[in-house]
């Protein structure tokens, strides 16, 4: 048998090296954008102050996935899943441009959520939602860094991700400003008096907290980048962490059910049932995302016991805990998840 795994995050190398161990004989093949290995998305908001974060985030690389005897193609885009002859063309690959699949598992994970009215200006504002985004970020900075200029930055969103960057960037010596629709911070995961302890300590590392902010979009004049809210503000440089979006682009093109994201049943299985979805892509019956760390790997390590034959009962979430890595902030009540 032959599976094919679309994404190297956690989902994907998860599920890849527990099927390995549970099936000999079977060939697997991991397909993948990322050129750099198999890296911790959760240490990018600590990608500031941490020395040397481009190899220390690295956890695994291709080549050591490709000594437990998974095929990695990197680099590579999937095109198209073919659900007629089970086949996903591949694109940017020096490899085969097309490829047989007997099970397709698709833990593409989730892109940056860019909001429509900001969409026109890409091109004036970074994201961070990979290696690759990091790098860019780090670059950045340090070009301004030896121009002995300490980064004066924009964050557009309160929420998990812009307030864990905001506090790395303020806990690196950079200037943050952090604006947010909201009435309070990390609203959709703590409790308002949690809110109120995070502004506190975001406000005392530096932060600059706006909330209630209609951001309407962005302008760029030289070297600066301003912020249009109101009153318009001048900065360095601005990161829009508004949210994720599963990457569901494949499974809408292949016919597979899609709602906030690919739609798959207790068995992790989407509309067609050679092909499973798995990690942020997948929306359980329940229509929760489990865009968390310790339940999309249960997720992996349950579905590569499935296929194998060694579950008999679908899966069910693990109790699990999250929380934010802001520098000198803990949550007295637990975190809505």
């Amino acid at each position: 048998m032959h599976v094919i795994i679309i994404g190297s995050g956690i989902a994907g190398v998860s599920f890849a090296e527990k099927y390995r161990s549970l099936s000999k004989e079977s060939k697997i093949t991991l397909i993948t954008r990322e050129n750099d290995g198999y890296y911790s998305r959760p240490l990018l908001s600590r990608g500031f102050s941490m020395n040397g974060i481009e190899q220390s985030i690295i956890l695994k690389t291709f080549d050591k996935l490709r000594a437990s005897d998974i095929n990695i193609i990197s680099g590579a885009v999937i095109t198209a899943i073919n659900r007629s002859d089970n086949t996903v063309s591949i694109s940017g690959s020096s490899q085969e441009n097309s490829m047989h699949y007997d099970k397709l598992i698709l833990a593409t994970g989730s892109s940056a959520f860019i909001p429509p009215p900001f969409r026109p200006y890409n091109e004036l504002f970074f994201c961070l939602n990979s290696l690759v985004d990091l790098k860019a970020l780090r670059k950045f900075r340090l070009g301004l860094l030896n121009q002995n200029r300490q980064p004066d930055w924009a964050i557009i969103g309160g929420g998990l991700i812009g307030c864990e960057v905001a506090s790395d960037l303020a806990f690196s010596g950079d200037k943050v400003t952090l604006f947010h629709a909201m009435d309070r911070l990390m609203e959709r995961q703590l409790v308002a008096e949690d809110s109120d302890l995070l502004l506190e300590v975001l406000q005392n590392s530096g932060v600059k907290v706006l909330l209630n902010q209609d951001v309407q979009g962005f302008a760029k004049q030289e070297d600066k980048v301003s912020v249009k809210a109101g009153v318009t503000a001048e900065f360095d440089a601005l990161i829009v962490a508004c949210g994720f979006k599963p990457r569901t682009e494949l499974a809408e093109l292949a016919g597979l059910e899609v709602g906030r994201g690919i739609k798959v049943n207790q068995f992790m299985q989407t509309s067609d049932e050679a092909i499973f979805a798995l990690g942020d892509v997948a929306e359980l019956p329940n229509g929760k995302l489990y865009a968390f760390i310790l339940p999309i790997r249960n997720q992996a390590l349950w579905l590569a016991g499935f296929i194998a034959g060694h579950e008999q009962q679908g899966w069910t979430p693990p109790v699990f805990t999250t929380r934010a890595k802001v520098h000198g902030f803990e949550a007295v009540h637990p975190y809505n998840i």
